[in-house]
């Protein structure tokens, strides 16, 4: 019985290691941002079909050795639409915001892009689409690079979006 006690803690332990932390609800605004010294270091997100949403999670890491520039962006794209989203050059994505039209069962997107004077962006590019629609994903963002844009599309049928984010390493200039 001992060990049948035991291994249902470890199987709940596991699982709880597993469940993502998402920073938003279903239907509801999203502002996410790291602290004023990191940049989004992952992206983990889960569709569901009843509420024709997603629920976001962020994490974080070490990016700046001082307090960086920041600002938020405009929002980037009107419901339905497909975008692509760069930060201005030698920044980086700090944040991401988002509200959820019940009619047009999407989001509109906006970005919070930092930066400091003495770091530049080299060696970009694009990931392949991290998700499927539907599906859940997890994206992260490379060792030694850096989150500075991102695509999406909304698909009306399946009132969902597939993603895919462009990176870069950050070199002294």
């Amino acid at each position: 019985m001992q060990n049948v006690r035991i291994l249902l803690f470890l199987v709940a332990g596991l699982h709880a290691v597993a469940q993502a932390e998402y920073h938003n609800s279903y239907d509801d605004p999203l502002t996410f941002t790291c602290n004023q010294e990191d940049s989004i270091s992952m992206v983990t997100s889960k569709h569901s079909n009843s509420h024709e949403d997603r629920l976001y999670g962020f994490s974080c890491k070490k990016t700046f050795d001082s307090l960086a520039q920041c600002f938020w962006t405009n929002y980037v794209n009107c419901f339905d639409e497909r975008f692509t989203f760069y930060c201005p050059p030698n920044h980086v994505i700090s944040g991401m915001a988002s509200y959820h039209d019940n009619g047009r069962e999407d989001r509109r997107w906006k970005y919070y892009c930092c930066r400091v004077n003495n770091y530049c962006n080299s060696n970009c590019r694009w990931t392949t689409y991290v998700n499927n629609f539907d599906d859940y994903f997890t994206w992260n963002v490379p060792s030694q690079n850096y989150l500075v844009g991102a695509e999406s599309y909304h698909d009306n049928k399946r009132e969902d979006r597939r993603w895919r984010f462009y990176y870069c390493t950050r070199n002294t200039c």
